[in-house]
Order: C-alpha cells, then sequence, then structure tokens
C-alpha cells in the first residue's frame, strides 16, 4: 500500500519546526514543543497536522505581530538545496503561521514570505493578504515578478490563482481577474519553465469563470509567441479544450471537425472490473480528397488534429457523469487518418469512486463528439 502523505508528517517534523524556533527563542525546548503538538496528532491529515504546529508556535512566540514574524525569519536558517520529495513540507507550519497571525504587520510578513517561498512555497500566505491588503499586496508582487529568484516569481502567478488547490478561493478575482491578469503579462515569458506553468495553470482557473476573457487573451499572446508561449498557452487552454470549446480551439490551430470522422474502434476489455483498466483505440480519417487544402491558403492542407476520450461514469445513484482523457494532438492532411490510444486505470481513487454498470464511451475530435460503444463495469470476483 503506497504511503499516505501524511505518514511522511510525523512527530519528528514538530520536533524539526522546534529546532528551528529555539535558534531564535533560547529558552524554547524543542523536545516538549513537539510533546505539545502531539494530542490528537495521529488522527490529524497533512493539513490540519501543520496548523496543529502552526497554533502552538503561537503560544511561544511574542504576542506583539510584528516582533513575531521577524522572529519566524530568523528561525528559518539559509535556504537549504537539494531538498525533495516532502522535505520541503516542513516549512508549512511557518507559512500557515505568516498567513494566520501576521495579517497586523504587512512589512514583516512580506519580508518573511519573500524567504518563506524560496524554501518551499509561500501561495497560501499570501492569499490572506491579498484579500484584507490587496492593493499593497499586488503592488508588492508586481516587484517580485522582476525577482531574480523563480521560486519568487512563481508566487506571483501560483498565489493569485483564483481556485488554488488546498487553499481558500479568492473570490474578489473570481469576479474580476483584471488584476492577476496584469501581473501573469510580466510573466507570460519568464526564462523559468516552473514559473510559465504556473502561469498557465493560473489562465486555466480563470478560464473556469471567464472563458470570453482567457480567449481574447490567448489570442493576443499566440499572434506573436514563440514556441516557448505557445506551450504556455495550450496547457492554460486545457480546460476549454477538453470542454470543446471552438474558439480555444480555433485559438490552438484546430480547424474544425467537419472532414473529420471517427472509423474503427476498440474498447477492451469489454467487460472490465472495479479495480482493473480499459484501453481504448480509435482512428480518425480526414474525408478531405488528396491535395485539397484546409483553407484557401495551401499551406493549411495539414492542420492539427486533438482527439480525446470522453468516459461516462455511473455514479452511485445511476446517473453518469462525463470525464474526459486527453489522447493525443495530431497532425492530418487531406486523405489522412491517425490511431490514438488511451488506458483509462478503473482503480477506486479519492477523487473518483467507481460503481459497476454501462459507461458509455464518445471520442472527441476538434471539440465535436461521437458516441463510440460502452463498457460494462463489473465489481472484482
Amino acid at each position: 500500500m503506497a504511503e499516505r502523505m501524511k505518514d511522511s508528517y510525523g512527530p519528528e517534523v514538530a520536533e524539526w519546526v522546534g529546532h528551528r524556533l529555539a535558534g531564535a527563542l533560547p529558552d524554547l525546548d524543542a523536545r516538549a514543543f513537539a510533546a505539545e503538538c502531539m494530542p490528537g496528532y495521529e488522527d490529524l491529515e497533512l493539513m490540519d497536522r501543520a496548523r496543529r504546529i502552526t497554533d502552538v508556535m503561537a503560544r511561544h512566540l511574542p504576542a506583539d505581530p510584528a516582533a513575531a514574524v521577524t522572529t519566524v525569519t530568523a528561525s528559518l536558517g539559509p535556504v537549504e538545496e537539494g531538498l525533495t520529495g516532502m522535505q520541503p513540507f516542513r516549512y508549512l507550519p511557518f507559512v500557515l503561521y505568516v498567513g494566520k497571525y501576521g495579517l497586523g504587520a504587512f512589512e514583516e510578513s512580506m519580508a518573511a514570505q519573500h524567504e518563506l517561498t524560496r524554501r518551499f512555497t509561500a501561495e497560501f500566505s499570501i492569499r490572506p493578504f491579498l484579500i484584507h491588503h490587496e492593493a499593497a499586496t499586488l503592488a508588492r508582487l508586481r516587484q517580485w515578478a522582476g525577482d531574480p529568484d523563480p521560486h519568487v516569481r512563481r508566487l506571483v502567478s501560483e498565489g493569485t490563482r483564483p481556485r488554488l488547490p488546498w487553499a481558500p478561493r479568492l473570490p474578489a478575482f473570481i469576479a474580476d481577474p483584471a488584476p492577476v491578469l496584469a501581473l501573469l503579462e510580466l510573466l507570460r515569458d519568464d526564462p523559468s519553465e516552473y514559473v510559465r506553468r504556473s502561469v498557465a495553470n493560473n489562465l486555466n482557473d480563470i478560464s473556469k469563470d471567464h472563458p470570453e476573457v482567457v480567449v481574447d487573451l490567448a489570442e493576443r499572446w499566440w499572434a506573436d509567441g514563440d514556441d516557448q508561449r505557445r506551450r504556455l498557452l495550450r496547457h492554460a487552454l486545457r480546460t476549454l479544450v477538453k470542454r470543446g470549446d471552438p474558439t480555444a480551439l480555433e485559438v490552438l490551430g484546430h480547424a474544425g471537425a467537419d472532414h473529420l470522422v471517427v472509423g474503427d474502434v476498440s474498447i477492451e476489455p469489454a467487460r472490465p472490473e472495479i479495480g482493473g483498466s480499459v484501453r481504448m483505440t480509435a482512428t480518425v480519417v480526414d474525408t478531405r480528397p488528396a491535395g485539397e487544402p484546409a483553407t484557401a491558403d495551401p499551406v493549411a492542407a495539414d492542420e492539427r488534429v486533438a482527439v480525446d476520450f470522453v468516459v461516462h461514469f455511473v455514479k452511485a445513484n445511476g446517473s453518469a457523469s462525463a470525464r474526459v482523457f486527453k489522447g493525443a494532438v495530431r497532425v492530418l492532411g487531406p486523405a489522412g487518418s491517425t490511431v490514438v490510444t488511451r488506458s483509462v486505470s478503473l482503480a477506486q481513487q479519492s477523487t473518483r469512486t467507481h460503481h459497476p454498470g454501462v459507461h458509455r464511451v464518445e471520442v472527441q475530435v476538434n471539440g465535436r463528439r461521437s458516441d463510440v460503444g460502452s463498457f460494462v463495469l463489473g465489481r472484482p470476483g
């Protein structure tokens, strides 16, 4: 059985935090600090374990927010290189402390978050400041968009994501993403793929509430963009592409689906079991006669074709919920064809519970769906 994330966040993390704090608070006993965090600790999930450590920190740090946050920053020590896996998460209690207890000390908290994001991330702590000190925080993020450290620049895009996972949403930016888009403009050609990927994820968040805004931006960015920026946009538009949004598909060069048909399809096995997998294969054919261009421009004879699979998963109440699985993007010319295959796990997951029944399958080509068959999911054994 795979190790749970919280199992990597045991008592040793609380003791490590205690040792760090003891470097700035000489009277603090790291082991006693860790023991203070332990009542009920075993029953808590990862984020709640970090919050428990944060609240114990508050009992030992100065009552004055500025002094407390300054102490937190002093306790961090030098930036550690080469941390892997769950190791950076040791800094999470410090991040949560600044977000919860540092609102009354803006400058000290900004300094702390600048240091924390170089060690882990401050994307969780920056959000309360965006809510309670919006103008000042946006101004500071605009400065940080030019910081030499890519971790700091990434905070600008990741911390402002309206729908950041594991974090409270930002209602003001869900309603009006303009302030966030102004920051993303500064980072669209960042030299770091790490930062550009975050920009794409932010745009993908925004597209869920304002698809037309993101498509308009994508058209503008695409027009004079290089391959690097266009990769960013493909990732940014992924939700709209899965939905079959025609304007998003057009931006990415998918010319349409009128001349594209789904040919041979196989779904194997026909009767898989929960815990297994299903493999879907589809042939897509370009029905234009050989030599006929997609547009008046002969150069456009070959075009990009996005092929995805849609599985309608049976829910507990017998209804179905569709989920799109990426297949491939291929280049097709007149009279051409391509074969695309995708395997889908049917194991029980925290994000998807499987139920027995007939699961309908569609193939989506440049946003247009075709019903191609089904599989019957059964219980194991």
